[in-house]
């Protein structure tokens, strides 16, 4: 039989305070088994190249991405987000279980217009580094599917220069939807993306943040 009264209590503060050491030990949580996970399968090679297609951008480790997403979800818990928006291809799979957590639809920027996408679009252009550089090719997105009313986070595999961020935000500034901030899986710190994005106000999550890298001596993490 449990007492009428009992003289242990929690007072709030305290109550605060356990529950934000509970979700910072959480983001640590999620944030060390990837960081993990690209110490032990991620492969650099010279450039500035480091490669994760064994579990984030060719075969996808959905067990991993759920981990992932659940942390994209709760850093944007609240906010009102009701679209996810990638660009193909590499960005698709973690953008996808990012908008279930979310529990809204996921919209990708196609490349190249197909005789499936009717109507008006949004276009904008992105300059690859991955594929050279110089190369320029346009970003698109149906009118049907982007505009006013939407609240928006980007989510992409990587964050290095900014450019296919820089014209994913185009996108949505130019469709009168609202950016509500971008969530990435590796930032490469040691490039000017991050920063350039966050001098302009943007709210910017990298659940892993590269310092340094290089074939002789591997991986740093901010």
């Amino acid at each position: 039989m449990l007492p009428e009264k009992t003289d242990f209590d929690f007072a709030a503060p305290a109550g605060a305070e356990l529950c934000e050491a509970l979700l910072f030990f959480r983001e640590r949580i999620a944030m060390q088994l990837l960081e993990d996970r690209i110490r032990r399968d991620g492969i650099v090679r010279p450039g500035g190249i480091l490669k994760v297609d064994s579990f984030l951008n060719h075969q996808m480790d959905i067990s991993l991405f759920e981990q992932l997403a659940g942390e994209f979800a709760r850093l944007y818990d609240g906010c009102g987000v009701n679209k996810v928006l990638t660009i193909e291809a590499s960005g698709i799979g973690i953008a996808c279980i990012t908008a279930q957590k979310l529990g809204c639809p996921l919209v990708f920027a196609k490349k190249t217009k197909t005789k499936n996408i009717a109507g008006e679009v949004w276009t904008s252009k992105v300059k690859s580094f991955t594929h050279g550089d110089g190369v320029v090719y346009d970003i698109i997105v149906s009118k049907d599917f982007l505009g006013p009313g939407d609240r928006v986070l980007l989510v992409d595999d990587f964050l290095a220069n900014g450019a296919a961020l820089t014209g994913l935000i185009a996108l949505v500034r130019d469709s009168g939807a609202e950016l509500v901030g971008a969530g990435i899986v590796i930032e490469k710190a040691f490039q000017p993306g991050g920063e350039l994005l966050r001098s302009q106000g943007i709210r910017v999550e990298s659940l892993a943040r590269i310092r340094s890298m290089s074939v002789e001596n591997g991986i740093e993490f901010c």
